[in-house]
């Protein structure tokens, strides 16, 4: 069944939990779509665990379109949703619904994310007017890294947690069809997914979300440079890597691979005649 900002809201209705991980190209988006997941996110996360960055700032348009496009022609059930990059939205509501349209048309995504609370609802509203559907992100918001200080838990004291909550508020008046909470305390992140009737998306946010995503390298297991607390190793795939390229490495060192069974012949007249 195709999944889509309706399906999002009938499995919050129904208490059914939403499952969304991370992809950033074809074959990894088909693989996770073909496994039945409801949401990929093509997360501006690609920064650090694709291209290497410290964060997620340097990340731009053209990065996400790029990305977004092959993650589209992988999943034929699961929504595909992009993230909006810093500055792609922040500077005016004219740049937010350009480029929310942008990936669309271009990446091909069948919504878009972006950070922030009540500072952004403007921008949410409009790109929702223009008929694009819109994913609101509270808590830690890596784009506003800087001025965290760190990846730091958000919400914790009376002013922060109450801050969240009308936050999500506001999302949900501008018209977004879900939040994603990220690093949240675990009753707070219940507090908000009880006090609104679109769907939360938990990542360090707790059980309590109505449901969860992960960056599938670092579930996997194939990027070690941070692991948060959140993250759960579901499958080693970076050791098992790991030891195949070793074993790659090795046989071709000893000429043991390309063995004959992976080798094309010629008729040995042929390369007779050549010499």
């Amino acid at each position: 069944m195709k999944n889509s900002v309706v399906t999002f809201q009938e499995a919050k209705n129904k208490k059914e939990k939403i499952t969304m991980l991370t992809a950033y190209d074809y074959s990894t988006a088909k693989l996770m779509d073909e496994a039945g997941v409801n949401a990929v996110l093509v997360g501006d996360s690609l920064g650090m665990v694709i291209l290497g960055y410290e964060d997620t700032i340097s990340v731009t348009m053209e990065d996400m379109i790029h990305h977004s496009k092959g993650v589209a022609n992988g999943c034929k059930n699961a929504l595909v949703i992009a993230d909006m990059p810093f500055l792609s939205y922040q500077t005016s509501v004219y740049d937010a619904v350009v480029n929310a349209g942008r990936l669309l048309k271009e990446g091909r995504a069948g919504a878009v994310k972006l950070e922030g609370g009540r500072e952004v609802a403007e921008q949410v509203k409009a790109i929702v007017n223009a008929s694009i559907p819109v994913m609101g992100h509270l808590g830690l918001t890596p784009q506003s890294i800087n001025a965290f200080g760190g990846f730091k838990v958000q919400g914790k004291s009376e002013k922060a947690a109450k801050k969240l909550l009308e936050d999500a508020m506001a999302l949900e008046e501008a018209g977004a069809f879900a939040i994603v909470l990220e690093c949240v305390p675990e009753a707070l992140a219940r507090l908000i997914t009880d006090k609104i009737s679109i769907p939360t998306i938990g990542i360090g946010a707790g059980a309590g979300c109505d449901g969860q995503v992960l960056v599938y390298q670092d579930m996997l297991g194939m990027f070690s440079d941070f692991t948060p607390k959140f993250v759960k190793r579901f499958g080693n795939v970076g050791d098992e890597m790991k030891k195949a390229f070793a074993a790659y490495q090795k046989e071709v060192r000893e000429e043991s691979f390309p063995a004959k069974e992976h080798c094309y012949q010629i008729d040995d007249d042929v390369i007779a005649k050549l010499y």
